[in-house]
């Protein structure tokens, strides 16, 4: 926590080298809200000089790397895991921009449990008898292209975002009739959705409608039978926050307003889920956190009353510093004014009991916002040098020297970067087609999705003809 609040004031100088060798170069920025404390504080304090910085979830990251290549970006530096980078790569091709370098930040691997989870044999193994049905795959945007590619080709497959996977889910359903529905990897995220449904078979058939409009009661009941989740894959972050993390919540902080990934535990879930049917909570993305944080905040000023609001972030650590960022651009113009009340934000964030070495640690202020910690898991895979601190080690791996060294070696002409450089899949799938152009067209799925909120045309005809393709993995 200290690391986080300290970062909110980046060096001047550090900011400064950033912002002037971005404009020499013409390079854009996209980076995920998982990352480095360090570099998100540069980051955000350079937007406000070079406009072609962007922060956000991953589905975002690519779409905001396309508009700055239209705006005339020559290069693109991903601060993220290698199916971002993946990701970015492919839809940049598909918008035509080619000639625009793709670059990540570690001459090494940069994994992700999850995404590994779905690039196995295993995995499409679960999907196989998929192929035999009328089936169509909901396949969690945090995977590879490979996968992506591999799966449309076994069976029809449209991606989707912690955001608006209900929706596909209920629209999918409700659009094709017998239709069984095969959702991957995120084991947590499968089983929460499944709870979710199972929740809504006891409320009334309004507050089903209002949910997804061609739905009842009953056609949940149907639905469930033919919903299946993987087993076997989980985030190694949200995996941290389980039994001991909720209890703590319960005991200490039972009144505030609860926030939870669709990623987390069952448990945590659950508390959530009964926090937002209170008004008091939110489950869903990162996006969805922060938007539910900054509301409440804005409704607390509105009201224009002293008050002290309380959060408890149960997602990966690095969404404090964009939290915190967002709170302080929200009160610091009512605090400057003389007629202004006082409202103050408490940032509550489990973290491992071994991560808290003396009391003085315990809380962090920063202005009108404070910090605690909520002592959570002992240990857990996948955590800073501190212990179960729901901190992605992956995600860490993008520094700000390396971002400097990248930007400042662009254009790469004595091809000293080719280890950093996102390469295009030169790869096939099993039916000989390229698969960065099969694994795009889940994502174009979604996009068209979101867009006119029913399936395309294209992927309904797929579905209804599953049985008929005869594919083999």
């Amino acid at each position: 926590m200290v690391s986080e609040a300290t970062y909110l004031f980046p060096n001047e100088s550090k900011v400064n080298e950033l912002v002037n060798v971005l404009k020499e170069k013409k390079i854009g920025v996209v980076a995920h809200f998982y990352m480095d404390p360090e570099v998100q504080g540069v980051l955000t304090a350079a937007q406000k000089q070079w406009p072609h910085i962007h922060i956000s979830d991953s589905l975002v990251m690519a779409d905001s790397a396309v508009k700055m290549a239209k705006a005339g970006c020559k290069f693109i530096t991903v601060l993220g895991v290698d199916f971002m980078s993946e990701n970015v790569r492919a839809i940049l091709d598909q918008a035509g921009f080619n000639e625009v370098g793709v670059y990540r930040m570690s001459d090494e691997r940069i994994g992700c449990s999850l995404a590994d989870a779905a690039a196995t044999s295993t995995y499409m193994e679960y999907l196989e008898p998929a192929s035999r049905s009328t089936s169509l795959h909901v396949i969690y945007i945090n995977t590879k292209l490979e996968t992506k590619a591999y799966a449309h080709e076994l069976v029809p497959t449209i991606t989707c975002t912690s955001s608006n996977v209900i929706q596909t889910i209920l629209q999918a359903f409700a659009q094709v009739p017998d239709l069984t529905l095969w959702y991957g990897p995120d084991s947590y995220m499968g089983a929460n959705i499944v709870e979710l449904f199972q929740q809504m078979t006891v409320m009334t058939d309004e507050e089903v409608s209002a949910i997804h409009p061609e739905h009842n009661v009953d056609s949940i009941k149907k639905l469930l039978p033919r919903l299946y989740y993987y087993q076997d894959g989980t985030c190694i972050v949200h995996h941290l926050f389980g039994h001991e993390v909720v209890e703590k919540i319960k005991e200490m902080y039972c009144d505030a307003f609860l926030t939870a990934h669709l990623e987390v535990p069952g448990e945590m879930f659950s508390l959530a889920m009964e926090a937002k049917r209170r008004s008091m909570g939110v489950v869903g993305s990162t996006q969805n956190i922060l938007d539910f944080i900054k509301d409440r905040v804005k409704e607390s000023l509105d009201r224009n009353i002293d008050d002290h609001l309380q959060f408890v972030l149960g997602t990966e650590s690095g969404m404090v510093t964009a939290i915190v960022a967002a709170v302080r651009s929200l009160l610091e113009p009512a605090k400057s004014s003389s007629q202004g009340a006082n409202v103050t934000v408490e940032i509550v964030f489990p973290v491992s009991s071994e991560s808290i070495s003396t009391p003085s640690l315990n809380s962090v202020e920063v202005g009108d916002i404070i910090l605690p910690v909520v002592p959570g898991v002992a240990s857990g895979e996948g955590c800073s040098i501190h212990g179960g601190c729901a901190s992605c080690p992956y995600m860490k791996m993008n520094s700000l020297s390396s971002l400097l060294t990248i930007s400042r070696h662009l254009p790469d002409e004595e091809n000293r970067l080719s280890a950093y450089k996102a390469e295009r899949f030169k790869l096939q799938t099993p039916n000989g087609q390229s698969v960065a152009d099969v694994g795009c067209e889940p994502i174009l799925h979604m996009r068209n999705f979101q867009a006119t909120k029913k399936l395309p045309d294209k992927l309904v005809d797929q579905i209804l003809h599953t049985k008929d393709k005869g594919v083999s993995v």
